[in-house]
């Protein structure tokens, strides 16, 4: 088995938030310089520009989880991954039917593009991708989990967007794989404000929507090789896999 350092929550200039400098290069090339081996490429409510980042990713030693940070009918973000492409095609089939229509306002939300490996735009989403879905968190995580996908709720601590600000508590039949925290507070103050969900699986993430951000916090793991399936048996602690440490910076 190997070490492997991971940011599992980046923008691309797909989603509206997305810094337009957060191209696929751009972020691979951030991603080597920060000395990341995995990244996770998670923009709102949308799938798509992950295949090109992970092509992109390949000829540069860099592994890229598919992933998407959905926004739930209570407003809760939270990361999904998947290692093939078809589950990957599936959920994104299911956020078509759910995401709430509300037309962008580019002036208020910014610009919302797929482009090549060359930074050449191929389309423009017209939706607002920050939209919530028309069902709940309970039925994503199901739908995920049914698509062999890994669950996790996102930034947990945030005071907006987040499960424990949104519905106050983390539901006890939700089948999540880890929490995110954000990098600006470490698992051991996690721990001590809210002691009821010590014994989750915890990761870091940089959220990054800027460049520069990138890899200012990453999730170490110890496993056999970088996927969805290794990161699950890491997350939940089985066959030697594990998480090795949470890295942040300010």
């Amino acid at each position: 088995m190997k070490t492997f350092k991971a940011d599992l929550h980046i923008h691309t200039v797909l989603s509206p938030c997305g810094d337009l400098e957060m191209s696929p290069r751009n972020i691979v090339q951030a991603a080597k310089n920060a000395g990341l081996d995995i990244v996770g490429i998670t923009d709102h409510n949308s799938t798509k520009q992950c295949k090109v980042v992970k092509a992109l990713a390949a000829k540069n030693d860099l592994h890229v989880l598919c992933g998407v940070e959905i926004n739930s009918l209570e407003e809760v973000h939270c990361l999904a991954f998947f290692d093939t492409s078809s589950n990957l095609d599936d959920f994104q089939i299911y956020i078509d039917k759910h995401l709430t229509f509300i037309p962008n306002d580019t002036k208020k939300f910014g610009y919302q593009v797929l482009v090549d490996a060359n930074d050449v735009i191929l389309e423009h989403e017209d939706r607002l991708l920050l939209a919530a879905l028309d069902v709940g968190i309970e039925a994503i995580e199901k739908k995920v989990h049914q698509l062999d996908g890994l669950f996790i709720p996102a930034h947990v601590n945030r005071e907006r967007f987040s499960v424990l600000s949104q519905l106050g508590f983390i539901p006890t039949d939700l089948e999540v794989d880890a929490l995110e925290i954000s990098r600006h507070m470490g698992p051991e103050r996690f721990n001590h404000e809210y002691p009821n969900y010590r014994n989750h699986a915890f990761i870091t993430s940089s959220d990054a929507h800027f460049v520069e951000d990138i890899g200012k916090a990453m999730t170490q793991f110890r496993l056999d090789s970088p996927t969805v399936a290794e990161l699950r048996k890491a997350l939940h602690h089985q066959d030697g896999r594990k998480i090795e440490a949470l890295l942040q910076s300010n």
